[in-house]
């Protein structure tokens, strides 16, 4: 299946983003406005729902990791799977100051939109109709003509604030409305005239466990407006404007007027902060000192054109440039930065109490869940540095708030989905060389997660600890009578267990590099527990009871209260950490890879969500690795494409634009944190990844045709090599990995086991 191209004709050049528009650079081959509509892949279409079947992503205008992304905004209030902006939406209500954790279904919180419109004031029914033919996107600027108001409005970033012009197409009254967007009625917002400024806050609540309850931060915001403020005034409806604060109503906001000739432009610089009004004061001065919207834009496209050529590709394919950029992009959505410039960032799990960095950045907000499989490997090779901050964040989340979180967002504990990944993440780092701080204290801080449980009943439902422990040590699976009621993701024991087995797994290794022996040989124990839930009767896991039965009625291709977003047969290949004892519990290599045929054959292979990410990579495993060139080449031309519904299912904070990439390249780690990267056909005629001290990374592709994607040799630095995978010293240290590639499968490279990947049971 062809990828679908979708028509650039959006990047006309607006007036304020003349300059911009035809520059020469990689950022022109972004488009995030891909993912922003409903799916449209095949996966998709069978396995997906109405919520699942948005990739959740939103057009950003930002720099990479961002503390705040500024979008348009379609969508009012900070509702769950709802993002800010719809591409099937018509109607445009404002620039929005935005937190919303990219491609995820969970909520915005903190946020501010500023919504521009002329002539008479109005606080309701303001919203403009407009086209996507009159709105252009990139990473660095995002701009809309709204005819209905004769204004063009448009916004660009810096890594904390963000800076609007609009600019009037004829004289007229204009007015800003600012709505500090708490679906609690809690907001803030004053204006200022004097200081021509408008300052407030938005309160965050928490998500998941502890749902409601207020977070102990706000999202803080100051806006600079470079005219002396004339009108203005607080609003909640039409017709009860009031001139001060107002605090505690929901549908409320201020506005500030003004008088724009024709021609003329009004710039609005606005600072964000976690912290404080003061903190937002500091970032504004720090990154937005001036009134130059040209320079600011010019920066920003500058910041993305330095991170997107880390990675550089050669092909003749467009519309895969489009993808592979526009991916990398969506891979730098989050975490998110959440200190100030003087490095103060709200406590984790706290009420109100702010801490400081001595040096690096804090980040909050990670999908664990989803990126420990290749977003955060791939940051890894391209930017060691930030994953070793991305570790001492999590590290500090642990010491602040007595637990290593399991899915840290909104600056809380929230248990979502199942799993404690942050093992995963940090033990990595540390095995790669990435971290070396402290690791005794790492360790610890794990350790407790995967042997203990919160003293006090209260810090376990509030989130604290691994879900359902006590059953998993108990009987070495969470068995169907533990509902594992303290969880958001209630039940799921079968899903929950598998990946409780990997982590721990994770673990182990951290265990034996540290010389933890006792830890090192029951952590390995407990990273086979898998086989206690695979049922050889039926060839899958299968949920099981405290006496040891399986469930009586089973169906593996349809849902169960104990699979996580799937089915047993999907589930059944999660096992990253000990693909070869799979294999013998399956009856061998033969059966794997009956067992992923019919996967495929059935139409069961569900891409969209992230268990099954490493499934198609496990034909490596099998005596048929050509397989896994087949399969992979079929899910980049079927899951993926430049336009809107692009994508095929959330894409999880950048896990599934990850995983693209990595195929795109030609290569994957299918167990994160082993260092292995299994092989298959990169698309792309050759790839250089520019890694840290000057080295590089080439993927050189050698075609006998047009159409060829199956592997018949590997050399790496001009010697012959014989494995199906590469390491992460590999990578790291730099070199040429030359692929050729022919039309027919060559049926014996890497199909040796000696030349296939490790696992516990090898």
């Amino acid at each position: 299946m062809k990828p679908i191209r979708f028509c650039l004709a959006i990047l006309f050049a607006l007036p304020c983003a003349a300059a911009f528009a035809q520059a020469p650079g990689l950022v022109k081959y972004v488009n995030p406005l891909a993912g922003t509509a409903t799916a449209t892949t095949p996966s998709a279409l069978k396995h997906g729902d109405v919520l699942a079947n948005f990739a959740n992503t939103a057009p950003s205008v930002c720099t990479p990791f961002a503390m705040t992304q500024w979008m348009p905004q379609t969508n009012a209030a900070e509702k769950k799977c709802i993002p800010p902006y719809y591409y099937k939406d018509n109607m445009f209500q404002g620039i929005r100051g935005s937190h919303w954790i990219s491609g995820s279904c969970m909520q915005d919180y903190g946020s501010v939109t500023i919504m521009p419109i002329t002539g008479k004031l109005k606080t309701r029914g303001y919203y403009a109709q407009y086209s996507h033919k009159e709105e252009h996107s990139t990473p660095y600027l995002y701009s809309v003509n709204l005819p209905s108001y004769k204004i063009h409005t448009a916004v660009t970033a810096t890594p904390r604030c963000g800076i609007i012009e609009v600019t009037a197409d004829a004289a007229d009254s204009l007015y800003l409305l600012i709505i500090p967007n708490s679906d609690w009625g809690e907001g803030y917002i004053k204006v200022d005239a004097k200081n021509n400024e408008i300052y407030g806050y938005n309160p965050v609540h928490r998500i998941y466990q502890g749902w409601g309850k207020p977070a102990g931060f706000n999202g803080y915001f100051v806006i600079k407006v470079e005219r002396a403020i004339g009108k203005n005034g607080i609003f909640i409806t039409d017709n009860d404007a009031i001139p001060d604060t107002l605090k505690g109503r929901v549908n409320k906001g201020a506005y500030v007027g003004f008088k724009l000739q024709k021609g003329e432009k009004l710039h609005i610089r606005i600072g964000t902060s976690f912290t404080s009004l003061a903190g937002a004061r500091k970032n504004l001065a720090a990154e937005l000192p001036g009134w130059d919207f040209n320079a600011v834009a010019a920066k920003a496209k500058n910041t993305w054109e330095q991170a997107l050529k880390q990675i550089e590709i050669s092909t003749t394919n467009e519309s895969d440039k489009h993808i592979f950029y526009t991916s990398l992009y969506h891979s730098m959505q989050a975490p998110h930065l959440y200190n100030d410039v003087d490095g103060t960032y709200p406590k984790f799990s706290s009420n109100h109490q702010l801490a400081k960095m001595p040096k690096g950045n804090y980040y909050e907000d990670f999908s664990l869940w989803d990126v420990f499989r290749a977003e955060m490997p791939l940051y890894e090779i391209l930017k060691p540095a930030f994953i070793n901050n991305i570790v001492q964040s999590l590290m500090i989340k642990g010491d602040q708030g007595g637990w290593l979180p399991i899915f840290p967002c909104w600056s809380n504990y929230t248990s979502e989905m199942v799993g404690d990944h942050t093992s995963s993440v940090i033990t990595s780092a540390y095995l790669k060389g990435i971290s070396k701080d402290n690791p005794a204290h790492a360790y610890a801080l794990m350790r407790q997660n995967a042997f203990d449980q919160p003293k006090s009943w209260q810090d376990y439902v509030d989130g604290k600890g691994r879900r359902a422990l006590t059953s998993y040590l108990k009987y070495g699976y969470i068995p169907l009578e533990d509902s594992v009621k303290e969880a958001f993701h209630k039940m799921e024991q079968v899903s929950r267990s598998l990946e409780y087995n990997y982590d721990d797994f994770a673990l182990a290794q951290m265990a034996k590099k540290l010389g933890h022996t006792e830890d090192y040989n029951t952590l390995i124990k407990r990273s086979l527990y898998y086989k206690n839930l695979f049922d050889p009767s039926v060839g899958f896991v299968r949920g099981r009871m405290k006496n040891g039965s399986f469930t009586k009625h089973f169906n593996p291709d349809s849902t169960q209260t104990y699979i996580t977003e799937g089915t047993p047969r999907q589930y059944t290949f999660y096992v990253p950490q000990d693909v070869p004892g799979l294999t013998k519990l399956m009856g061998g290599r033969d059966k794997l890879e009956l067992a992923l045929d019919s996967l495929f054959i059935k139409g069961e292979y569900w891409h969209g969500n992230e268990p099954g990410h490493q499934i198609p990579f496990m034909y490596d495993y099998t005596g048929s690795p050509w397989k896994t060139q087949k399969a992979v080449r079929t899910i980049l031309y079927g899951e993926y494409s430049n336009g809107p519904g692009g994508l095929g299912g959330n894409d999880d904070a950048g896990q599934m634009s990850a995983w693209y990439m990595f195929a795109s390249m030609g290569f994957y780690p299918l167990n994160p944190i082993s260092g292995e990267y299994l092989l298959c056909s990169p698309i792309f005629d050759h790839v250089t990844i520019n890694l840290d001290g000057g080295k590089k990374l080439q993927v050189v592709t050698h075609k006998r045709s047009k159409t060829s994607i199956y592997i018949n040799a590997v050399k790496w630095n001009g010697q012959a090599y014989a494995k199906n995978y590469i390491t992460y010293n590999n990578i790291i240290k730099g070199g040429v990995l030359d692929i050729y590639l022919q039309d027919e499968p060559d049926k014996s490279w890497g199909s040796n086991p000696n030349q296939q990947g490790s696992g516990l049971s090898k």
